[in-house]
């Protein structure tokens, strides 16, 4: 597997990464499992150049559960840019311009194929060629824009600390639909990779944590921050459901979509007055 398990934009985004190295019943070289997970964390949801280690479904689970950490990191960043940059309008949009730099625009594009493949009213095997096609159709560009411009216009007049709830719950989309019990639709690639790697009791304790770090989202109101992440789990939970009974089950492109989804639903439910 190269250090940036992550397929170019004319390859699928749930394609299997390559050269992975073989899974074993012992960590390689006395490896932990946690240790290969969070670079595996790092490289698929960040640009960060930390390489990669023994690639399988435990570290895997490793990954996807402590995505929402890795999401509050990338917050931190984009909430040190806001400020730097005034809080203001442009601030707004170059911090959503720098979010879809730093993960690389892999989110964006999942969120943009399974737009088309849903918008495409296909199932299964037809619905997931439409999702492997390079080019975006017109519900991924409006998918898109519609996320990039609500992002942007709900930063407007939140804290730098909304920022580090809203990414950290994007990415605990991520871990939700990793969640056991739901499938891959493919046998291979990455949605093969991560399906139903997390347990349910790690999903509710991130869940958790992601709500309590939200109670400081929004000054004077410490219920708004929970609820808004609540809120976005649900929606995430509903756009799993619908996945799977459309694919079959998950893709790389839909947790990306997930990813989006959940972030944006987030900063709705932050900037709501």
């Amino acid at each position: 597997m190269p250090d940036d398990p992550r397929p170019a934009r004319d390859e699928p985004a749930d394609a299997e990464p390559a050269r992975a190295e073989p899974a074993r019943d012992e960590p390689a070289g006395g490896r932990l499992p946690m240790v290969d997970g969070l670079r595996l964390a790092l490289t698929t949801l960040t640009v960060l150049p930390v390489g990669t280690g023994r690639i399988d479904r435990r570290s895997a689970a490793v990954a996807m559960s402590v995505a929402p950490l890795v999401g509050a990191l990338l917050g931190a960043l984009l909430a040190a840019l806001f400020v730097l940059l005034g809080q203001g309008l442009l601030a707004a949009t170059v911090t959503v311009a720098a979010s879809a730099l730093l993960t690389r625009g892999l989110h964006l594009d999942g969120l943009a194929d399974t737009a088309d493949a849903l918008g495409s009213y296909r199932r299964g095997d037809a619905a997931l060629e439409i999702m492997k096609k390079s080019d975006i159709g017109p519900f991924g560009v409006a998918a898109i824009a519609l996320t990039l411009l609500i992002q942007a216009a709900a930063l407007t007049g939140l804290t730098p600390w909304a920022i580090v709830a809203a990414w950290a719950a994007g990415r605990l989309g991520v871990t939700l639909a990793c969640r056991r019990g739901v499938p891959s639709a493919r046998p291979e690639g990455l949605g093969a990779l991560v399906a139903a790697t997390v347990p349910v009791p790690v999903v509710v304790l991130a869940t958790a944590a992601v709500a309590a770090g939200a109670v400081w989202a929004v000054p004077g109101r410490p219920w708004q921050g929970p609820l808004a992440v609540a809120g976005a789990l649900l929606v995430t939970v509903l756009l799993v459901r619908h996945a799977v009974r459309r694919f079959g089950g998950i893709t790389g492109d839909v947790i990306g979509a997930a990813v989006e989804v959940a972030t944006t639903v987030t900063l709705i439910g932050l900037a709501v007055r």
